[in-house]
C-alpha cells in the first residue's frame, strides 16, 4: 500500500523524522511531499527543504520525496495511487484541525483514507517554528533537527557549527 506523509518541512525536524521512519516500517512505499501553506512563507525555499528530505531518508529505500506545488493534496494521493494520508500529531489542537482535513479529503476522495500517527514523546514538543526561532537566535539544535541537516539549517540562519 502507498502512502503519502505531507508538511512544509520548514525545516524537517526529528519529529518529522521519526514520523517518516514509522510510516516507512508500515507502507510498502511512502512519499514525502513538501506542501506549501498558505498562511506562512517558508524560510527554505523548496528546493532546499527537498534536498533535507533526501538526506533524512536516504537510508529509507521505500520512501521518495515529492512536491505538491498545486491543487489538493488528496488528488495529488489519488493520481499516485496513494491509499492512506499520514499525519502526525503532537496535541490535541493539532486533532482538532487534522480531523477537519481529513473528513473533508474523504468528502472528496472516498478512496484515500487518512492515519493519525502520535508523536514520539520526546519529540512533541517540536515544531519548525520553534526550530527556526532557536536557530536564528543562537541556540543549539543538535537533537531537534536530524544530524544530517544541521550545518543547512545553521547556514541558513548565517551561523556555522
Amino acid at each position: 500500500m502507498i502512502a503519502v506523509y505531507p508538511g512544509s518541512f520548514d525545516p524537517v525536524t526529528s519529529g518529522h523524522q521519526d514520523i517518516i521512519c514509522r510510516a516507512a516500517s508500515i507502507f510498502e512505499q511512502v512519499t514525502v511531499v513538501v506542501a506549501g501553506n498558505s498562511a506562512k512563507t517558508p524560510v527554505f525555499p523548496t528546493d532546499e527543504r527537498l534536498e533535507m528530505l533526501r538526506a533524512v531518508t536516504a537510508d529509507l529505500p521505500n520512501v521518495t520525496v515529492d512536491v505538491l506545488s498545486e491543487g489538493l493534496l488528496v488528488d495529488f494521493a489519488h493520481a499516485r495511487g496513494a491509499r492512506v494520508i499520514v499525519k502526525g500529531l503532537r496535541a490535541v489542537s493539532d486533532f482538532e484541525y487534522e480531523f477537519q482535513l481529513a473528513l473533508l479529503n474523504r468528502s472528496m476522495q472516498p478512496s484515500v483514507e487518512t492515519m493519525f500517527l502520535a508523536t514520539s514523546t520526546e519529540h512533541s514538543f517540536l515544531s519548525s517554528s520553534i526550530v527556526k526561532e532557536i536557530a536564528r537566535l543562537g541556540g543549539k539544535i543538535d537533537g531537534l533537527v536530524p544530524d544530517a541537516i544541521v550545518p543547512l539549517v545553521l547556514r541558513r540562519f548565517g551561523r556555522e557549527r
